[in-house]
C-alpha cells in the first residue's frame, strides 16, 4: 500500500521528478534501514528516465521539518560493529546512487535538515533552504559519541573547505539558514513561499549548463593554503586535535575518529575516505560512551511528552517574575525569548526593574551583532518586557515567579502579597535553592497554586529546572508550571520537597570532599584538573567560587539540620568569608580574578594553613569525590525525592555537568557494577570515615545483584 511508505516520486509535464519524503505515522521525518529497498527502486526507476528528465528535486511533505535525522533507534538493534558498518554502508550506498544520477538534483529543504537528512541533502548537486527560524542544518552525531556514518564526513569537506566542516562536525552545531548559505552549504536562502520556484530555477541553471553536475563552492585563500597543501592539512588537523582534546579531555573517542576519517578521506580519495567512515562509525556505536550519550537522547525525549502529573497544564499567557537580579533577569529572558510569553518584572527599587531590562537587552544585543536576530527583533522582544516597583496589572498574570533574596519570612510575605493582588488561580512558583516550599506556602490562603521552580544559573545557558510541589500543591499547578518550562527550553523534573531538593543535595557531599581533600594538602589546580579530566565541565574549587562561597556557607547548615552528619563539610567558610573571600563576585575566593585572568589565589593557603603537595593521582581524588555524589543520588531514589534513575541520571547531568558520556550517577554505577561501588564506598570509610558507608539501597541492590536499568534497554528497576 503506497501510504506505508515514506518516499513517493512523480514526473510533472515539464519533465521534473519530485520525490518526497513523508514518514507515516511520525510527526518528524527520520531516516530507516527499512527505506533502503523503498529508496533503490526509485532511484532505479529515476536512473531509467535518462535523457528525459530535466532533473529531480527531494522535499518533504512534512510541515515544518526536512529530515531530523536517521532513527538512532536502529543502532540499538546493532549486536556488533560490523553490523552497525553494514547500516552506514547502506546509507552510503543509497546516497553515492542518488550523488550518481545522470542530471541534476535539488534538495529544497525547510525546518530540521540533521545528521542523516543532511547527508541526503549534500548527496544531491544543489541545495536551498528557506530562511525559517525553524529551519537548522548539521550534523549532530558527535553529540550522540558517534560520526556522521553515511558520507558526511568526506561530502561536506570537499563542499564548504576542511576548516568549516570541521567546526561543524567536531561540534555537531546546528546552522541557521543564513549562516548555512554563507558558508556554501546551501546555494541559496529563500522565503518558504518561493522554496520550490528557487529550486526549479536551480535545475534550470544545471541544465542550461548542459548537465553539469559542478559544485559552486569556492574555497576561500585561507583554505587554500590551509587544507589544499599537505603540510597546511597537518597543521589544522594537529590543531583541531589540540583544541579538541581541551573540551573533550580524551573521554569521547568519536572526535579522534572524525578527525582520522577526514583526512584519511582527502589524502586517500573519496572512496577510501567512505570505507573507513564506515567503520569507525560500527566502532563507535558499540562504545560505553555512546550508549551512555544516546540514553540521554532518549531520556529527554520521552520527558517532552510527559505533564509532571496526571492533570492537563492551564494555558498560561502571561506571566510576572519578582526580583529584577541576575535569576529574575534570566528567567525574564527565556520567558520573552523562548516561550514568547509578556513579562512583568516588580522589583523593591527601580533600578532593579532597570537592572532586568538591561540584563535582558545586553543578551538581545549579543544575538543582533551575530545576526541571529534583526534590530526590529530585538527591539520587539524588549517591549515584551515591562517592570514597575507596584502590582500594576498583577490580577492578569497567570504565574508569578519569585526570585527575591533566599530569605523565609520575605517569601512567605510575596505570597501573601501576591495573593491579595493576582488572581485566585495565579500560580506562586517559588525560585528558591535551599528552603523548604512547604514553609514557604505555610501562611497560605491558596497553598495548591504554590510550587517550587528552582533554576540554575546562570539561566539562559543551564538546561534544567527542578519542580517542587509541596504536600497540598495541586497536580494542574504541577502540570503547568512543567508546561511553561519547556516552552522556556528547559528540562523539568519533578522533585520532593526535601533539603537541597535533588541537584544540590547530590553536590553537597562532593563539594564538601572536593574541601577535605583540599585540607588535605592537594594544590587547588591540581584538585580541580582531576575533575576536569574526569569529565566535569569545571573543577569543585572553580565551582565553589562561581557559586559563590556565602551561599556555600548559608546553604550547608540547612542541609545537616535536615539530613544529618554527614553532610557537615570541613569549618573553612567562616575563614573565607572573614578575609573577604566570597568567590568571583568579589573578585577573589580560592582564585583572585583581573579582568578575564584567573588565577590561584596562593595567600589562601596560608590563610588555610596549608602547605600544597601532590599526593593523590587524578583519578583517586576523581573518584573519592565522586563517589559520595552517588551514594546521595541512590539514597535521593530511595526517598522518593527523584522518581525515577532516568530523572536522576539527568537532573545531574544537566544541573551540576555529571559526566555526560558516563551516562547519570545511575548509569554509571551499573557500568561500575553495584558490588564494585559498595566495595569502593566501604574502602573509602576504612580509610577516609564513616560518611562514605554506603546507602542502605546500594547493600540490598549488590545482595540481589540488581541495577538500576535493565541491561540493553531503556527500561528502569527502581
Amino acid at each position: 500500500m503506497s501510504d506505508t511508505k515514506a518516499f513517493h516520486l512523480k514526473v510533472d509535464e515539464n519533465k521534473v521528478a519530485w520525490l518526497s519524503i513523508d514518514v507515516p505515522g511520525e510527526k518528524m521525518n527520520t531516516l530507516q534501514a527499512a527505506f533502503a529497498d523503498e529508496m533503490k527502486d526509485i532511484l532505479v526507476e529515476l536512473e531509467s528516465h535518462q535523457g528525459e528528465l530535466k532533473g529531480v528535486i527531494l522535499y518533504s511533505e512534512k510541515p515544518d521539518n526536512f529530515v531530523a535525522g536517521a532513527d538512532i533507534r536502529m543502532l540499538a538493534a546493532c549486536n556488533t560493529a560490523k553490523e552497525a558498518e553494514a547500516l552506514a554502508k547502506q546509507g552510503q550506498e543509497m546516497f553515492q546512487a542518488l550523488s550518481d544520477l545522470p542530471y541534476p538534483s535539488v534538495a529544497a529543504i525547510h525546518g530540521p535538515c540533521l545528521g542523516g537528512g543532511l547527508e541526503l541533502a549534500l548527496a544531491c548537486d544543489h541545495r536551498v533552504c528557506t530562511d525559517s527560524d525553524k529551519t537548522r542544518l548539521g550534523l549532530p552525531e558527535v553529540q550522540l559519541g558517534l560520526l556522521p556514518g553515511s558520507g558526511g564526513t568526506q561530502r561536506l569537506p570537499r563542499l564548504i573547505g576542511l576548516l568549516p566542516s570541521l567546526d561543524m562536525i567536531l561540534t555537531g552545531k546546528q546552522l541557521r539558514a543564513k549562516k548555512a548559505k554563507k558558508l556554501g552549504v546551501v546555494d541559496a536562502c529563500v522565503p518558504q513561499s518561493i522554496l520550490f520556484d528557487v529550486a526549479l530555477s536551480l535545475l534550470d541553471k544545471a541544465a542550461k549548463k548542459k548537465g553539469s553536475k559542478e559544485k559552486s563552492h569556492k574555497a576561500s585563500t585561507k583554505e587554500k593554503l590551509m587544507s589544499k597543501t599537505g603540510l597546511g592539512r597537518k597543521v589544522v588537523f594537529e590543531q583541531a586535535a589540540k583544541k579538541s582534546y581541551q573540551k573533550t579531555r580524551g573521554n569521547y573517542p568519536a572526535v579522534d575518529s572524525i578527525l582520522e576519517v577526514i583526512r584519511h578521506g582527502l589524502e586517500k580519495g573519496l572512496k577510501k575516505g567512505f570505507e573507513l567512515e564506515a567503520k569507525r562509525f560500527g566502532e563507535l556505536v558499540m562504545t560505553e560512551q555512546s550508549k551512555a550519550l544516546r540514553s540521554i537522547f532518549f531520556a529527554t525525549t520521552e520527558m517532552k511528552k510527559e505533564h509532571g502529573s496526571s492533570a492537563d497544564p492551564a494555558s498560561v499567557d502571561r506571566v510576572a517574575i519578582l526580583g529584577g537580579g541576575l535569576m529574575g533577569a534570566g528567567i525574564g529572558h527565556v520567558t520573552v525569548t523562548k516561550a514568547k510569553l509578556p513579562v512583568r518584572v516588580k522589583d523593591v527599587s527601580n533600578d532593579g526593574v532597570l537592572n532586568a531590562l538591561r540584563y535582558n537587552n545586553k543578551l538581545l544585543d549579543k544575538q543582533r551583532k551575530r545576526r541571529i536576530i534583526t534590530k526590529a527583533q530585538q527591539q520587539s522582544q524588549m517591549m515584551q518586557i515591562s517592570g514597575g516597583i507596584d502590582f500594576a496589572r498583577f490580577n492578569q498574570m497567570d504565574v508569578v515567579v519569585e526570585a527575591v533574596f533566599e530569605d523565609l519570612s520575605l517569601k512567605q510575605s510575596m505570597v501573601a502579597d501576591i495573593e491579595k493582588n493576582a488572581k485566585d488561580t495565579t500560580i506562586f512558583a517559588t525560585n528558591t535553592s535551599s528552603l523548604p516550599i512547604s514553609k514557604i506556602a505555610e501562611n497560605a490562603q491558596r497553598p495548591q497554586n504554590v510550587i517550587g521552580l528552582h533554576y540554575f544559573s546562570p539561566v539562559e545557558k543551564m538546561p534544567l529546572v527542578e519542580v517542587i510541589p509541596h504536600e497540598t500543591t495541586s497536580d494542574e499547578t504541577i502540570s503547568t508550571v512543567v508546561a511553561l518550562a519547556k516552552k522556556q527550553g528547559k528540562t523539568p523534573i519533578v522533585v520532593k520537597d526535601r533539603a537541597g531538593f535533588y541537584v544540590n543535595r547530590i553536590l553537597a557531599p562532593y563539594m564538601n570532599e572536593a574541601a577535605e581533600v583540599l585540607l588535605s594538602g592537594e594544590p587547588i589546580e591540581h584538585l580541580d584538573k582531576a575533575l576536569l579530566n574526569f569529565g566535569f565541565p569545571v573543577g569543585p574549587i572553580t565551582l565553589l567560587d562561581e557559586v559563590g562561597i556565602d551561599i556555600g556557607a548559608k546553604i550547608m547548615p540547612i542541609l545537616v539540620s535536615e539530613l544529618g552528619e554527614r553532610f557537615q563539610g570541613p569549618d573553612v567558610f567562616d575563614t573565607l568569608l572573614n578575609d573577604g573571600r566570597k568567590g568571583r563576585k568579589s573578585n577573589k575566593g580560592f582564585y583572585s580574578y583581573k579582568g578575564k585572568k584567573k588565577e590561584v589565589d596562593k595567600s589562601v593557603y596560608k590563610l588555610l594553613k596549608l602547605t600544597p603537595e601532590v599526593r593523590l593521582n587524578e583519578k583517586a581524588i576523581a573518584i573519592r569525590c565522586t563517589l559520595l555524589m552517588l551514594n546521595e543520588a541512590v539514597r535521593c531514589l530511595d526517598e522518593g525525592i527523584i522518581r525515577s534513575p532516568r530523572d536522576g541520571d539527568i537532573g545531574a547531568i544537566f544541573g551540576i555537568g555529571f559526566p555526560p558520556f558516563l551516562g547519570g550517577p545511575f548509569r554509571y554505577i551499573d557500568k561500575l557494577g553495584v558490588k564494585t561501588v559498595v566495595a569502593m564506598l566501604n574502602e573509602h570509610a576504612e580509610k577516609y570515615g564513616n560518611r562514605f558507608a554506603p546507602s542502605d539501597g546500594l547493600l540490598t541492590r549488590a545482595g540481589l545483584d540488581q541495577g538500576f536499568y535493565s541491561e540493553g534497554t531503556n527500561e528502569e528497576n527502581t
